[in-house]
């Protein structure tokens, strides 16, 4: 049985883009899981003070001095570096090969054309020579004369025979050259192919080279197509531009102040990579230029979501005024989807780090949701139920996770929770809206149970106080994991009193629950004070937005302030689909592109955490006694009617026919939106239902209406009675 590996990396550092920078030589890591230490020893118990280099008094102190440079390359400092310089140095290699195998043809062309160029050069250079013209000093200096004394016949003898002697040199020197190519022609003909080629390349080569001009060139250009480019020089106009530079009091600002590169521009995958010190003396630091985040892209000429930035904090060997920037060649969040992992294991532990997504490097994300609380929020259809259904799916693989969900839409979002949750409420109708408070009650006594149980163990047992993975195996304590989604539905429908309640017992539940085994994992659609009260919204601890419409959206989500910080979700665009931006922490954030789990792997994830929680003895409360998926799970076929009309009864004992009808168009209405009663009655009647009263009775009124009792029994009698009923 395979299980799903895990990252050790966690959400709070793979947003910043200078995880390849070490931290400081001589420093520990700081394990935040220990308890730190909060006195020191004293007396003789106190260490020997060391002898320090840095007095004043020592005249090696600045000899001595450790210079504060790394010694090696940016570009290997980690072993992650390393291999992704490799990478991009085998993609670069790989285009350069496509790129100059496709011009072959052009460049052979090219070649023999300067091969013929060349010949010509070298027989008009070898013709005066091969033809012995008069071009010593001696026969032009005789020529002349003769010219000058065409009387003088000791100077015409003495030209007769230099003409003579120029003859005789043209007959050796034209018969060498005509030897010499017919012997090159007969060793060409008689050759093999392959020193053929040799031969050839040997004889055209030069004359290639000898044929070439100033611009000549042979191969093509060839530079990898950058959609962005970026420079120092371009660097500092951006932020000169953005206010966040002074300008030089020359017209060329030559002298203006500029930002220090500790790295870079460099490439860095589908992307440049630079991190800068702002000068000191500008009054800028490393928040102004995250708040200039939209002007700084304008300057570069690319959009806002190409523009990655983050504070180097102390602990990376930063300061207030460094800043870790990466500008991606095209918009990161699109192409093809990410499979979410969780897919294909077989089980997964809560306690670890939940696969979520990745950023736009490309990193992996992973959430640890143990003692904490989500909230999500964002505008409808851009992925965010889908993105909260990963961690709530990562709990189904965890048999020792106890689920508790409900979904004010009421539709087939978390439909096939009903087959592992504990507690199931859909839909924000008055019965659910009851069921929904009866559910948080029943959560706070569990939780009060817990810390009572808790308070009773031995320090041995239980040295923090909460839940340990011994102790909840040991005292059959599973982890609750508290899924709502459409907050806003619940809220809206319910009297100001009801929804004050609800408000206090959701804040307790976040607040106190996670030292008992509590996840919570809330989400709406609208974040405004009406819908998601700010009392509930600030003790979240993990806040996830997609799409919103502006800063102010943005900050209700993720946090007051944090648009500023450069975690704004009022970026993103419609094709930002199940891309949001995710905040874990005060300063720690990052842009996700989440996993993708459609509905049917959701739906097979929720059969398989049925399977190991029936093999664990954990399948408790409503999906003990579901109808419905214990026939799934015995591969008995249900008629879809009846399944879908006990969904939509779960609460009820009775509901009126146009109740019943509303309640299934609004679970399906492609499937539903259509029915009226007579259809509704000859569907049920067809899946075997028998009505024992057409008519019911709720809250004192009659009217055409369905038992629950009646659906129930169409099911085959063994499901029943495997469900207790």
């Amino acid at each position: 049985m395979t299980e799903l590996a895990t990252e050790d990396t966690t959400v709070g550092t793979v947003h910043r883009l200078d995880d390849h920078r070490p931290a400081p030589a001589g420093t520990a890591p700081v394990d935040l899981s220990k308890p730190s230490l909060t006195s020191l020893p004293t007396g003789a118990d106190a260490p020997a003070p060391g002898e320090a280099v840095d007095r004043p008094d020592n005249p090696l102190a600045d000899w001595l001095a450790l210079p504060d440079t790394d010694v090696l390359p940016a570009w290997a400092r980690s072993g992650t570096s390393v291999i992704a310089n490799v990478r991009a140095f085998g993609r670069l290699s790989w285009w350069h090969t496509r790129y100059h195998g496709f011009r072959t043809p052009k460049y052979l062309f090219k070649t023999v054309l300067l091969a013929a160029r060349g010949f010509y050069r070298a027989a008009a250079g070898l013709w005066p020579t091969l033809s012995a013209q008069d071009h010593t000093a001696a026969v032009k200096a005789l020529r002349a004369q003769a010219k000058a004394k065409p009387e003088d016949v000791e100077l015409a003898v003495r030209l007769q025979a230099a003409h003579y002697a120029r003859t005789q040199t043209r007959r050796w020197r034209f018969g060498a050259a005509a030897v010499a190519v017919t012997a090159a022609a007969v060793g060409i003909a008689l050759a093999p192919p392959l020193l053929q080629a040799g031969i050839g390349a040997a004889v055209v080569t030069p004359l290639a080279y000898l044929g070439r001009g100033k611009q000549t060139r042979l191969l093509d250009q060839a530079a990898p197509p950058l959609k962005v480019d970026m420079s120092a020089q371009q660097l500092n106009d951006a932020l000169r531009a953005a206010g966040l530079l002074k300008s030089g009091s020359g017209k060329d600002d030559k002298d203006a102040p500029k930002v220090h590169c500790t790295m870079g521009p460099v490439r860095d995958g589908r992307g440049w990579a630079v991190i800068f010190d702002m000068p000191r003396g500008g009054g800028k630091t490393a928040s102004d230029v995250l708040a200039k985040r939209e002007v700084i892209a304008q300057e570069l000429g690319v959009d806002e979501i190409q523009v990655i930035m983050s504070r180097v904090r102390a602990a990376k060997g930063g300061n207030a005024g460094r800043v870790s920037m990466w500008v991606a060649d095209d918009d990161p969040y699109l192409g093809p989807l990410n499979p979410s992992p969780l897919q294909k294991a077989e089980k997964f532990s809560i306690w670890e780090p939940v696969p979520f997504g990745q950023d736009a490097r490309g990193n992996r994300v992973a959430v640890p949701v143990m003692w904490q609380s989500m909230f999500f929020g964002g505008l409808p259809r851009r992925g965010k139920t889908f993105s909260q259904r990963l961690l709530t799916a990562a709990g189904l693989l965890d048999a020792y996770v106890r689920h508790y969900v409900a979904d004010g839409k009421g539709g087939a979002d978390w439909m096939p929770m009903k087959a592992v949750a504990h507690r199931l409420v859909m839909g924000a109708e008055d019965d659910a809206i009851e069921a929904l408070k009866a559910m948080l009650k029943e959560l706070l006594a569990e939780m009060e149970r817990r810390f009572a149980l808790l308070r009773d163990l031995p320090a041995s047992v239980c040295p923090e106080g909460k839940l340990t993975p011994d102790i909840m195996v040991k005292y059959n304590l599973p982890v609750i994991f508290v899924t709502i989604d459409e907050l806003q539905e619940y809220f809206t429908a319910m009297e100001r009193e009801d929804r004050d309640q609800v408000i206090d017992d959701l804040c307790r539940v976040a607040r106190r629950g996670p030292a008992a085994g509590f996840i919570s994992n809330f989400a709406s659609q609208r974040p405004d004070a009406e819908s998601v009260p700010p009392k509930l919204r600030e003790i979240i601890t993990i806040r996830y937005s997609t799409q919103v419409v502006d800063r102010t959206s943005s900050d209700m989500v993720l946090g007051k302030g944090k648009a500023a910080q450069g975690a704004d979700a009022s970026v993103l665009s419609e094709d930002h689909k199940g891309v949001g931006v995710l905040v874990t922490g005060p300063a720690s954030f990052v842009t996700v592109r989440a996993d993708y789990l459609d509905g049917p792997g959701f739906a097979a994830l929720c059969r398989k955490g049925r399977a190991l929680r029936e093999a664990a003895g954990q399948l408790t409360g409503d999906a003990a006694g579901d109808v419905t998926a214990a026939a799934d799970a015995a591969g008995v076929s249900v008629p879809a009617i009846v399944s879908d009309v006990l969904e939509v009864m779960r609460h009820s004992p009775r509901m009126f026919t146009t109740d019943l009808l509303a309640a299934l168009v609004n679970l399906d209405e492609d499937t539903y939106g259509d029915f009226n009663a007579e259809r509704l009655a000859a569907d049920l009647e067809t899946a075997g239902v028998k009505r024992t009263s057409k008519q019911v009775k709720i809250n004192s009124a009659n009217g055409a209406g369905y038992q629950r009792r009646d659906i129930e029994a169409a099911v085959p009698a063994e499901i029943l009675l495997s469900t207790g009923r």
